[in-house]
């Protein structure tokens, strides 16, 4: 299934590369981060999902602030409390030419489970059941009790062609030759951690976009980034750093967006009988696990000052989290108060607990996932050593970082979290709720972390159809968890993008992402 644009792609990037900025119709992004593989069920990352949307679409679709609109699926409704069923849209033609139908949403549905990457999708099928193609343009799909929130779910459910079969891997679609999708750019070509090559589709069901073609470059060092545009070698960058996000408001060769995000970073203590890496006192390793202690948890998060992370660390660029979730989404209680920085009553814990003069623990971070991530850690670390803590921190590049904290090798760690669903099911239900895969919550619980009363609480909301029902029971799961400090939340984060002045128009999106089809040439 090789494409045309895959025999061009070597002059293609020949020619991008010796004059990037030649060509009126081309858009040359430079971004933090790219995708980890083609295969659009491969990983969970915001930065894979944000890639491949341009190449594949997804059975729902969300605007910039995350409400739900149709994307392959026109409309979707519940027809009892187990079934839904979705309408496709008529006429859309996959790249190579053949035909989209709701066979392929099935086989994408059902393709999921059997994708091995480092951050399974299955987060996004957990609630279903089976799935029955009712005609070329009607999907039914059956549910493991209710799922009031399939749909949101369904925004990450990227549609490949059934012919792909099961048997695609990785190298099938990393060479382009199962990078076949129904979005409106064709795959020309990726090299990992370098660029990847798109060309305008033609005879995409939502027009053709504005850009012929769009290379995304992916450029991880924050300086790196900020140069490139400057010296007119990308047209756009994202995740601007706070640092230079002030000195680009007086620049009048350039302009920055701004949008609040719905990306949190957390702080995840393992309370496992046994830490990953061990905790010492004087160097002595201690028997059991101090951060089994809910008081050595709450002395943890009495020790951060919100408000110096956002407004020194992160240069204002930020708010202080609460909870794992930005308020108003559906799920955030306001039953939790700011979070409240007092070192004495840290201290006071910690001693209570056993551990007055602290102790030594490992604390690793992403130092590539969001903004800031790296000077969070580390001005964290510091905080804590002000509580007697000595803090071994290390950030790490998330393709370190990411399978590594999968396998459960760290005792503390903080990465960002966004809910990309815009509802706590999303959340909760994988970072917080009790692993359990045979009904798919716990996906992404990382840290043990176990509580039978919010299972209950939380499990009886997704089994609630009545939205406010729903949301109140989802919002008394939140007080629990995070009454439980079941995951620490530091800061909500804002993003930053900056372009050449008077080049581009761009909306930002709450989500982070960066689709070069939305952005129009001025």
């Amino acid at each position: 299934m090789l494409k045309t644009t895959l025999r061009s792609g070597i002059a293609t990037l020949a020619l991008l590369a010796a004059a990037p900025m030649a060509m009126s119709q081309d858009l040359m992004i430079g971004l933090r981060a790219g995708p980890d593989s083609i295969d659009p069920h491969w990983s969970t990352l915001g930065s894979q999902a944000e890639a491949l949307r341009h190449v594949f679409d997804t059975l729902v679709d969300v605007d910039e602030t995350l409400q739900l609109k149709p994307g392959l699926a026109v409309s979707w409704e519940a027809i009892d409390e187990t079934t839904w069923e979705f309408k496709m849209r008529e006429g859309v033609k996959f790249h190579d030419g053949s035909d989209f139908d709701a066979e392929d949403v099935k086989f994408s549905i059902e393709r999921i489970p059997e994708v091995t990457g480092p951050m399974p999708m299955t987060l996004y099928t957990k609630y279903v059941d089976s799935v029955e193609v009712v005609d070329p343009l009607t999907l039914r799909v059956k549910t493991k009790g209710m799922a009031p929130s399939l749909p949101n779910d369904f925004t990450r459910l990227f549609v490949v062609p059934s012919e792909t079969g099961m048997e695609a891997r990785n190298e099938e679609f990393n060479s382009g030759e199962a990078a076949i999708g129904t979005g409106p750019y064709e795959f020309v070509s990726w090299e990992p951690k370098g660029d990847l090559v798109l060309e305008r589709f033609e005879g995409y069901w939502g027009g053709a976009p504005a850009w012929e073609k769009v290379v995304r470059r992916e450029i991880p060092d924050d300086a790196a980034r900020v140069a490139a545009l400057k010296s007119g070698q990308v047209d756009l960058i994202n995740y601007v750093p706070a640092t230079d996000y002030l000195s680009m408001q007086n620049d009048s060769a350039i302009e920055t967006f701004v949008s609040d995000s719905v990306y949190i970073l957390n702080i995840a203590p393992s309370v496992k009988d046994e830490e990953p890496q061990p905790i010492k006192v004087n160097g002595v390793e201690v028997e059991g696990n101090p951060l089994q202690d809910l008081r050595v948890r709450k002395a943890l998060d009495l020790a951060i000052n919100r408000d110096v992370l956002v407004n020194v660390v992160l240069e204002g660029l930020g708010t202080p989290a609460n909870q794992l979730m930005p308020e108003g989404f559906f799920g955030y209680t306001d039953k939790l108060g700011k979070r409240e920085y007092d070192i004495e009553q840290a201290k006071a814990l910690l001693t209570e607990a056993g551990y007055p003069d602290g102790f030594e623990i490992d604390f690793t971070c992403t130092n590539n996932r969001v903004p800031g991530d790296a000077v969070v850690c580390e001005a964290l670390a510091q905080m804590w050593s002000r509580l007697g803590l000595k803090v071994n921190a290390q950030a790490l590049n998330g393709t370190v970082y990411f399978p590594a904290a999968a396998r459960e090798e760290y005792t503390m760690t903080m990465s960002a979290w966004g809910t990309l669903t815009g509802e706590a099911a999303y959340t909760y239900g994988a970072l917080t709720h009790t692993k359990d895969p045979e009904k798919g919550f716990g996906n992404f619980n990382r840290s043990g972390y176990s509580n039978p009363e919010f299972d209950r609480v939380f499990g009886e909301g997704s089994q609630t159809l009545d939205p406010e029902a729903r949301k109140k029971l989802y919002e008394e799961a939140s007080f629990i968890a995070m009454e439980d400090r079941a995951l620490i939340p530091t800061v909500i984060l804002q993003t930053v993008w900056a372009a050449k002045a008077n080049k581009l128009d761009l909306t930002p999106r709450i989500d982070q992402e960066t689709r070069a089809y939305a952005i129009t040439p001025k």
